[in-house]
């Protein structure tokens, strides 16, 4: 089976060729194209949603057909087109579901609404189809930040999330008081390489709750009075290289204290990290060394880096078991959720 995933959630216009496979009754996936067509916000600071959706609208047809393309196929091959319903930005959303419908409707193509999240959690079954459950995910991104505790794929609890600011949006509130360009996270763990991650004493905000919640704005307001403090028009490199890489430890520590207590809790045979900050590779290092330490039983699955960031392969995986099934939407009833919850 072949599927089309698209993926307009947010700023990045990802469209993927996925061929799934049945063996031993367990799903395999072969992506054979994965095309992803990122946005520059340098001129705006950040993203603003009119305008990410304009630019989705005139690139994801040129997307598309790149992507068939280097798949070596044509829209008559594909069986499926998989699309991003929510959550995410409005706008941005309309575009990709819209584009999905025409081309469902006007090629008689089945269709399937995929949730965003649970799309970053299929992301690690293209490389570990035969996954050990119970599971813990780990999803940070820029819009969220959440512990969810699966029993099995489609079958979700969240444990935790974030009560304010999710860790991308921090990294990238930070980075803008640094003076670095956006997005801040990539920016901040760059500068951090050289910098001393005990320069700077940064709270863990609820590192120790009785809970599997975060909260990130206590922590940017205590980097913004530390930059205030210092009394200075200008930081020098090393005081931004400082303030990076204390203010990354702090994110990282929480991450990975709540992560390893909820799978400590939910006794759960395989951790899952993803989302686009999953990408740090201090966060990666730190969550690998602490579960080999105290939980080496444990596997923690880490997606590659084409996988890391939004992108169309994970839709179209997210989207496989119904596919084989049968399971669709309606064309006429798929509708965009912003606040889509898993």
């Amino acid at each position: 089976m072949n599927i089309l995933g698209i993926e307009t959630s947010c700023d990045d216009t990802g469209v993927s060729v996925v061929q799934v496979h049945k063996h031993n009754h367990a799903l395999q996936y072969v992506i054979q194209s994965n095309i992803v067509v990122t946005q520059n916000h340098a001129r705006t600071g950040g993203i603003v949603p009119e305008i990410a959706a304009r630019r989705h609208a005139s690139t994801i047809i040129p997307t598309i057909q790149q992507a068939l393309k280097e798949a070596q196929k044509t829209m008559s091959d594909m069986h499926v087109i998989a699309v991003t319903r929510g959550p995410g930005l409005i706008a941005p959303l309309l575009v990709g579901v819209e584009t999905a419908k025409t081309i469902a409707v006007t090629r008689n193509i089945p269709l399937i609404g995929v949730n965003h999240m649970e799309a970053h959690i299929a992301s690690t079954f293209v490389e570990h189809p035969n996954i050990q459950f119970p599971a813990i995910a780990l999803l940070v991104s820029g819009g969220h930040t959440m512990i969810v505790y699966l029993e099995r794929f489609g079958s979700y609890r969240i444990l935790g999330e974030t009560r304010d600011d999710a860790v991308g949006e921090a990294f990238d509130k930070v980075a803008k008081m640094l003076g670095l360009s956006y997005p801040g996270g990539p920016a901040i763990e760059r500068l951090a390489t050289g910098g001393n991650p005990e320069a700077y004493t940064f709270p863990a905000p609820m590192m120790y709750s009785d809970d599997f919640d975060f909260s990130f704005s206590g922590l940017k307001t205590a980097v913004l009075y530390t930059i205030r403090d210092l009394h200075t028009d200008a930081l020098t490199k090393q005081q931004q290289q400082d303030i990076a890489a204390s203010f990354q430890k702090s994110v990282i520590q929480v991450l990975v204290e709540k992560i390893c207590k909820a799978a400590r809790v939910y006794t759960a045979q395989t951790v899952i990290l993803g989302g686009g900050v999953s990408a740090n590779k201090e966060l990666q290092q730190q969550l690998q060394r602490s579960f080999f330490t105290h939980y080496p039983n444990m596997n923690v699955i880490i997606p590659s880096s084409g996988l890391f960031t939004d992108n169309g392969a994970m839709i179209a995986v997210a989207a496989a078991e119904r596919a084989m099934v049968g399971n669709f939407d309606s064309w006429t009833n798929i509708h965009v959720d912003p606040r889509l919850s898993l």
